[in-house]
């Protein structure tokens, strides 16, 4: 007598994101498409969609070190036990060393920080493509630089972008998200 073995559902991934200037988008769309998931920008994601997900990832830019839109995330943590969850950050400047432990304790509880695995990718910066409440505080950020006496060769840098925008995504740096991804479960 031949028996058939239980087929396993498959997991259902979801990729979420909220992209301010289109860096956070083109990551989301590259993670979307290396893991088979569906893609919501965070405006289509309500908890009763992310519940129907075995595992969710969730992209958004990096501004003065926390991550826009989040909230999402971490309103329905709790809610979402016994599904992994991945977070991305996507800011300008190049990986430093500590950003992502800054970017963990000034986002998340230690309660989140033990529920999710974070990562952070290196975007880019385009004044033109910022909503007003973004050119405002960039504004404040050039006017600041400006008066300061001397500027680091990275402050030299935020300034030229102003005028010349730059774009540091790289396809590449997805890999290690999408392997933990894929080791999950």
């Amino acid at each position: 007598m031949h028996h058939e073995q239980p087929r396993i559902p498959p997991i259902k991934r979801a990729v979420v994101y909220k992209s301010l200037s289109g860096f956070t988008k083109k990551y989301a769309q590259w993670i979307a498409e290396e893991l088979q998931a569906d893609l919501f920008p965070v405006q289509k994601a309500k908890f009763a969609l992310l519940s129907e997900y075995d595992l969710i990832v969730y992209g958004g830019s990096l501004h003065a070190v926390g991550i826009s839109g989040v909230g999402i995330i971490k309103k329905n943590l709790c809610r979402l036990a016994g599904k992994t969850v991945v977070v991305f950050a996507v800011g300008a400047s190049p990986p430093a060393e500590g950003i992502l432990e800054e970017v963990l304790n000034r986002n998340f509880s230690p309660e989140q920080r033990s529920l999710i695995r974070l990562f952070y990718l290196r975007g880019g910066f385009d004044y033109s493509k910022l909503d007003l409440p973004g050119k405002i505080l960039m504004t404040l950020l050039k006017w600041k630089l400006r008066r300061k006496p001397s500027l680091t060769g990275d402050e030299k840098g935020i300034l030229d972008a102003y005028d010349h925008p730059v774009d540091f995504t790289d396809r590449a740096t997805i890999a290690g998200l999408v392997r933990y991804v894929r080791s999950c479960k």
